[in-house]
């Protein structure tokens, strides 16, 4: 597995309406962080040319739109989100095995035909504001969250898939059914400092860390801050420590 710094494993989630507020949010963690995390709010507002945008400032992205589809459809939007030259994109597991399948494969094609490196294509679990009894009472999955999440992992391990996206409370689970170079994308990061907000299955930095996370995928508790540069380096900081005592 290759070695990241604390900033390559941190996305900053741009939950913005707006693309001149995100831009300038990136803008002051320029030197901090490496990757920015833009979601359907977002894209939606701005379109692609955030992408652009984000890309001429020396970011990586992080596409988080979760197509679930069909999967001619999801294999030609995967396509499309190739060639804006994104370093990872996500697709709902729930959509089975062949569209993730068609989805990591118009992904390869694509970026082989632009010589650009091929995307990591992530796929969607159990989001972490779904609750055991959301789970099984309103979505009608029976069974126990974490066991869900696991047998959605083996599925997108499968259809060669680079890894998902769960809450950190399933890390170790992940990683015991699908190896250790199997990426696990964790939301839900909270340091102690910061409120939970909308999503019940939450960890700091230091437990996902030692869980064996790749990526942390941090919000509000960055870019809602007083001082958002001050915020980030406070949990880079973190991270390089739970590292040291990690090694």
């Amino acid at each position: 597995m290759t070695t990241q710094s604390p900033a390559e494993k941190i996305f900053v989630a741009l939950d913005y309406d707006n693309m001149d507020d995100a831009l300038r949010l990136a803008d002051r963690l320029g030197d901090t962080i490496r990757t920015m995390k833009v979601g359907l709010q977002l894209f939606f507002k701005s379109g692609p040319v955030i992408l652009d945008r984000l890309h001429d400032m020396g970011f990586q992205v992080f596409m988080d739109c979760k197509f679930h589809d069909i999967p001619n459809t999801v294999a030609g939007a995967s396509d499309s989100v190739t060639s804006h030259g994104v370093y990872m994109f996500n697709v709902h597991v729930g959509g089975g095995v062949e569209m993730m399948r068609r989805a990591k494969q118009a992904a390869i094609t694509r970026a082989e035909s632009l010589g650009i490196a091929v995307p990591k294509v992530i796929g969607v679990t159990q989001l972490t504001s779904t609750t055991q009894s959301v789970m099984n009472d309103e979505i009608g999955i029976l069974g126990d969250v974490g066991e869900s999440v696991i047998s959605y992992a083996r599925l997108a391990q499968q259809a060669g898939l680079d890894g998902v996206v769960a809450s950190g409370h399933e890390i170790q689970g992940i990683r015991e059914a699908c190896g250790s170079d199997f990426l696990t994308v964790i939301p839900g990061i909270r340091p102690t400092w910061a409120e939970a907000n909308d999503q019940a299955r939450i960890m700091t930095p230091t437990e996902a860390l030692r869980a064996g996370a790749s990526y942390l995928v941090i919000g509000r508790a960055i870019t809602h801050a007083d001082d958002p540069r001050a915020a980030a380096l406070r949990i880079l900081e973190e991270v390089q420590a739970s590292e040291g005592a990690i090694s």
